[in-house]
């Protein structure tokens, strides 16, 4: 009985192994690089063989997962300390730290070889770039040195939309680099927002995110100037006329929506502190419900507002070309 009771535990386990591995590739921030990735792919001029194409996403998202195994090799420490990572598969002890070096390695390893025969040189060369720079420069150093981790450290997820551009045409454009621009002035105010309201657990960790080292006033500021800059550099390229109407039109009423929700931040902030609600209101690890609840709408409607940005893209560049 206990022999069969044995078995049947380990056939499960088993099973579940296979989502334990899948999820040290972040799948979450795997499907976004996949998505400006094909956005960039589909909006650049020439026609790409689409089993070329397929199989260049392919190295890609293996890229951009191998990054994330990576770094939850290097972070298992302070994963293990933090509510919203310590069910990871590294710190809740389902999978040994050396398997997801190999697996971050090996798919590394992979992912640019396969990106260089199916495509080309450049874009496999964009691909190790972003690869080493979020794993060398941002995990390694950025991650835990500085208040600008996120701002220099989001090149590397900014980069996709390029990656799969240079792909399909072998070289950077003008509208790649205004892809790579908006993902990475989008990069700060959605993590920042998502840090006003999660700083319990920066702090446990010792991740000095702007909430925690500038203070709660000052990263609602800094989140609320982002959110301007963002707007602007959304519509700049429909000025230009890098992008077209349809794309213009998403990106002015998707970027006031973002500055409207920043200013909600900034304004409910400040009036937590006036109120003195949270009894330090220079370095607070407390929100008040109106505070946490506008710092959550922010992060929730940054995620839409990307994917409407790419959207739009795809709609003036690309739909067209899939059939």
């Amino acid at each position: 009985m206990g022999v069969a009771s044995s078995s049947a535990a380990a056939e499960i386990y088993n099973v579940g192994e296979v989502g334990d591995y899948f999820d040290l590739l972040k799948p979450r921030v795997m499907s976004l690089a996949i998505f400006t990735a094909f956005v960039g792919l589909i909006a650049a001029p020439g026609d790409m063989n689409p089993v070329l194409g397929f199989a260049s996403l392919l190295a890609i998202a293996a890229g951009a997962g191998a990054a994330g195994a990576l770094n939850m090799w290097y972070d298992a420490d302070i994963d293990a300390v933090m509510a919203r990572t310590s069910g990871r598969p590294i710190p809740s002890g389902r999978v040994p730290r050396a398997e997801a070096l190999a697996l971050g390695v090996g798919l590394s390893a992979l992912s640019i070889v396969t990106l260089a025969l199916a495509a080309n040189y450049t874009a496999a060369a964009l691909l190790a770039f972003a690869i080493f720079f979020y794993m060398g420069v941002y995990t390694l150093w950025l991650k835990r040195t500085t208040p600008q981790n996120i701002v220099i450290g989001g090149a590397a997820g900014a980069l996709p939309p390029v990656i799969g551009w240079a792909a399909a045409t072998g070289e950077v454009s003008a509208a790649s680099v205004w892809m790579f621009l908006i993902i990475f002035l989008w990069t700060p105010p959605h993590f920042w927002a998502l840090a006003l309201y999660k700083s319990g657990d920066y702090d446990r960790a010792g991740i000095p995110m702007l909430p925690l080292v500038k203070g709660d006033r000052a990263a609602r500021r800094y989140i609320f100037g982002y959110a301007l800059v963002l707007a602007v550099a959304s519509i700049a390229p429909f000025a230009l006329g890098v992008f077209g109407l349809t794309y213009g039109g998403i990106a002015l009423a998707g970027g006031l929506v973002f500055a409207s929700l920043a200013f909600r931040v900034l304004r409910d902030g400040a009036a937590q502190a006036e109120s003195g609600e949270s009894g330090a209101p220079e370095r607070s690890l407390y929100l008040a419900p109106a505070a946490k609840r506008s710092a959550r709408d922010l992060f929730a409607f940054s995620i839409l507002y990307l994917f409407l940005i790419h959207v739009a893209i795809l709609a003036d560049y690309g739909v067209g070309r899939l059939f």
